[in-house]
Order: structure tokens, then C-alpha cells, then sequence
């Protein structure tokens, strides 16, 4: 272990997701049990330009591990965009004697530590917090689980009053680059068809698809759409021309919006954000810095961060092979 690392900050950064608190907790605890000193960073890299710090201990994250969100706050900031930004940033680290700094966020967050590192070498590690699941480097991002497990219940829900009325719903769930919810989450809604950026259904094919469901007896149906899915220009376009070509369905829509990023974390995301928690800072201790902490076939290992944030994540083709076969 270091001798030269004395204290720790920690922060979140970018858009908040469950399991964060678990993994400032993690990061505090290690601190604690090395004999590290740790200060929690309010609001992100805009905290960290305007000095706002305060001192965590054991006892400062007791009761935290099951709420979502952030309890340090997240934002954006245009500031440590900027050289001056960063500068100002490193000084007030400086003046508290911080010697390393661990970041909770997605790419755009590790964009910016990979920069603050190469200008100030000043000690880095990355834990990947995002419902997206977009990283990579890591099979699971914290708050991926727990969305998944919101989304699944949403549906279930949707089903209900679907089934009812004899109606189509069109469900649309985060994911504007990426499918990983729409297409995890559809299979275990059992959904009729997912639609995700990866793949392009076409709305033809997507009609062809309903009417062949509708002619083998079903009387409703649930179509998950992720937010970033190209075959229309939204989802309620989607609505319209299904309206327009196909008969005896009402088509109603459901936006799942920000719900999705709330909650109480799910087991699986506590136990991941402790596991990455203790990874990071003890990897610092070590002597490491510029990596991301990720999971992969279980395992806790080290991405470089310039890889975390230049790699594409890749849609699961079986999880697609099994969804054409469950919508049969």
C-alpha cells in the first residue's frame, strides 16, 4: 500500500443513478478501515471548482446504502471545461491535502478525470455509475439492475390494463444510444417486440410482426421502444402509424421517463457498488490511477479509463435470438 496517500476525495458526476450512495459508502469505509482520511465532493466537478468539501467518516454514510440517487448532489459543469476550471479544481484539492480522487459517473465524467490527470498527474479512478449500462469495460454499471427491476414492474403493470381493454402499449424506456434496458427488460415483461437502436425493425415489418400476434390469438400487446430506437422520430409517431395501418387495437403510450433512475437500490447493485467501492481505492493505494473499476464474468479487474470511454458496448445476440423466440 502507498504511504503517499493520505486522503481521498470522492464524488458523483453526470446523471444520478441507484446504487451510487452504496458506492460513496464503500469508498468512505475503505478509507476509514486503511486509516485514510476521506472528504465528500458536493455537486460534482462544480463542487470541486468552488471548494465545496466535507469530511466523511464511517459514521457520516450510516443509513445510506439502500436510497438512490446521490446524497453528495450531481451536475453538470461547463466550468471544468476549461483549463481555468481545472486549475482552479486542482488548488482547492491541493489546499486540502487530497492525494487522490475517485469519480462516480458515466463516460463524460471519466472524460473529464482523464483530462484532470494528464494536466495535474494528480491520481484518478473511476467507478461506473449509469442506468444505461453504456461503459466499457464492465458487464454491469451501478443502477443497470435496479432500473431493469423498475422497468419490469412498470410493464407488469401496463400488462394488466393492456390485457383489459384489448390494447397495444407502447412502452419507451431509457436508452438513447443504447438498448441494453429495452432489450432485457422487454424479454422478462414478455414483451411482443423491443426496439432498440442496434436494430432496425423498420415500420412495416413492425406491423407485420402485431398482425401476425393479433391472428394467432392475442388480444393485447406491450412493444418496448428505447428511447434512441430510429424507426420513427419518436415514439408517438410510432402511435400514429400503427393507428393508421392496423385495426382493432386502441394504441395507447407510456413514457417511463426519470422513474427509471430512482429507487431504492436493488441487492445486486449494493453489493456491486461495495465490491467496486473497496476496488478503487485500495487500486489507488496501490499506486494506480487512470483506470475504471468494472465487473467482468464476475470478477472486480481494472480497465484503463481512455479505454472505458473510447470502447462501444455490444448488444447481447443471444438475449436477440431469445426475444424473436419468446414473441412467437
Amino acid at each position: 500500500m502507498s504511504e503517499t496517500i493520505k486522503k481521498l476525495a470522492v464524488l458523483t458526476s453526470g446523471g444520478d443513478s441507484p446504487g451510487m450512495n452504496a458506492a460513496i459508502r464503500a469508498v468512505v469505509r475503505t478509507c476509514a478501515f486503511h486509516s485514510i482520511e476521506c472528504v465528500g465532493v458536493y455537486r460534482g466537478y462544480e463542487g470541486l471548482i468552488e471548494g465545496d468539501f466535507e469530511p466523511l467518516d464511517a459514521r457520516s454514510v450510516k443509513g445510506v446504502i439502500n436510497k438512490g440517487g446521490t446524497f453528495l448532489k450531481s451536475a453538470r459543469s461547463k466550468t471544468f471545461r476549461t483549463k481555468e476550471g481545472r486549475e482552479k479544481a486542482y488548488q482547492n484539492l491541493k489546499n486540502e491535502n487530497v492525494d487522490g480522487l475517485v469519480v462516480i459517473g458515466g463516460d463524460g465524467s471519466f472524460t473529464g478525470a482523464l483530462v484532470f490527470n494528464s494536466e495535474f498527474n494528480f491520481p484518478v479512478m473511476g467507478i461506473p455509475g449509469t442506468i444505461d449500462n453504456d461503459i466499457f469495460g464492465t458487464s454491469h454499471t451501478l443502477g443497470f439492475d435496479t432500473a431493469l427491476n423498475t422497468v419490469v414492474d412498470a410493464i407488469d403493470k401496463i400488462r394488466d390494463t393492456a390485457s383489459s381493454h384489448n390494447r397495444l402499449f407502447f412502452v419507451e424506456v431509457m436508452g438513447r444510444d443504447v438498448g441494453h434496458i429495452a432489450l432485457n427488460a422487454g424479454i422478462a415483461g414478455g414483451a411482443e417486440e423491443i426496439l432498440i437502436p442496434e436494430e432496425d425493425l423498420g415500420l412495416e415489418r413492425l406491423v407485420d410482426s402485431l398482425n401476425k400476434s393479433k391472428t394467432t390469438g392475442k388480444t393485447s400487446s406491450i412493444v418496448i421502444v428505447a428511447e434512441g430506437d430510429k424507426i420513427g422520430k419518436n415514439i408517438f409517431e410510432l402511435k400514429d402509424y400503427v393507428d393508421q395501418n392496423m385495426e382493432g387495437y386502441d394504441v395507447r403510450v407510456s413514457v417511463l421517463g426519470h422513474m427509471q433512475r430512482g429507487g431504492a437500490p436493488s441487492c445486486f447493485d449494493r453489493v456491486l457498488a461495495s465490491r467496486m467501492g473497496v476496488k478503487a481505492v485500495e487500486s489507488i493505494l496501490d499506486g494506480e490511477t487512470n483506470y475504471m473499476v468494472g465487473l467482468n464474468n464476475g470478477k472486480i479487474q481494472l480497465t484503463p479509463l481512455e479505454k472505458a470511454i473510447k470502447g462501444k458496448t455490444k448488444i447481447n445476440l443471444e438475449l436477440l435470438r431469445v426475444s424473436d423466440i419468446m414473441s412467437t
